[in-house]
């Protein structure tokens, strides 16, 4: 049991950070030390836990399942850590969060007035902006962040995938071979290019876009609008999608889903407050992008 519990920390570190060498940095090992875990746990198991890839690094099914409990065990042992040194102590001061503006609209807002009550003496001040915002140069504690995190040297952790869908008004639905001629509307932050699967088949569309917008709210107006097709959070377009509003603009196709991370400097100056912070949205976070 003892190597089972260890090989599964280890899988947790290679989910958080999304790599066997980063997870390797941040235990101090080496990385075939690392791989090695997780080969005798997919081993002992008798199924495939992740897929390796020279490009990426992705989670089989029963490696998703597996590595949400991995991580349960590891943020619990951490918590009895920290109870016993003493981390129990009262959490108090302010917290400055940055947050994607389309979670002005979702659940999150009633996660953190729950935070707020668990801890009366913390003040949270939060920014809703599609914009990227730096941290330490905004003055920020931790960010949630949608898509790939650049290698800044700050602590990053998982927090789920966010799935995303291609819609438009119900004219746009089209065929694969037309979807590239459609007016799209892009948020300028992020490519022009849309990925989607389907089985065991890629496709991917590069727009020409006819409206560059730096919010995912004016691209579900523009496109509530008529105005061209495009990319938004799932959680976003629930309600347009079942009230037909909008539809998936190519049916049977998925678009990538893009990670959903906290991210925090490596000395963050409220290392309790923020760890728990994240504790205690990592799995609202997760139930919310997983749908109801």
């Amino acid at each position: 049991m003892i190597d089972e519990l260890r090989a599964l920390a280890v899988l947790a570190k290679v989910v958080e950070v999304g790599s066997f060498r980063g997870a390797a940095r941040a235990l101090s090992l080496a990385p075939s030390v690392v791989s090695h875990h997780v080969s005798e746990l997919e081993a002992r198991l008798g199924v495939p836990l992740i897929y390796r890839s020279t490009r990426k690094l992705s989670l089989t099914p029963a490696g998703a399942r597996l590595a949400t409990d991995a991580q349960g065990m590891v943020d619990a042992a951490e918590r009895g850590l920290d109870g016993v040194r003493g981390g129990e102590a009262r959490s108090r001061g302010t917290l400055r969060v940055t947050l994607p503006a389309f979670l002005a609209d979702s659940s999150v807002c009633g996660d953190l007035a729950e935070f707020v009550r668990s801890y009366p003496e913390v003040q949270i001040v939060a920014s809703f902006s599609d914009a990227p915002r730096d941290l330490l140069r905004d003055g920020f504690d931790v960010a949630l962040r949608i898509g790939t995190v650049e290698d800044s040297g700050h602590r990053t952790r998982r927090l789920g995938a966010m799935q995303r869908v291609l819609v438009g008004v119900p004219t746009f639905r089209c065929e694969p071979n037309q979807a590239e001629q459609l007016p799209f509307v892009h948020l300028a932050s992020r490519p022009a290019m849309v990925v989607l699967t389907k089985k065991t088949r890629e496709l991917a569309l590069r727009f020409v876009p006819t409206f560059s917008v730096d919010s995912a709210a004016a691209i579900r107006a523009l496109m509530l609008a008529g105005a061209g097709v495009g990319t938004l959070p799932e959680v976003m377009v629930r309600e347009d999608l079942a009230s037909g509003r909008l539809t998936e603009v190519l049916p049977g196709w998925r678009v990538q889903p893009v990670l959903v991370q906290a991210v925090w400097p490596s000395s963050p100056v409220r290392p309790t407050l923020t760890h728990r912070f994240v504790e205690f949205l990592a799995p609202r976070l997760a139930r919310l992008f997983r749908g109801p």
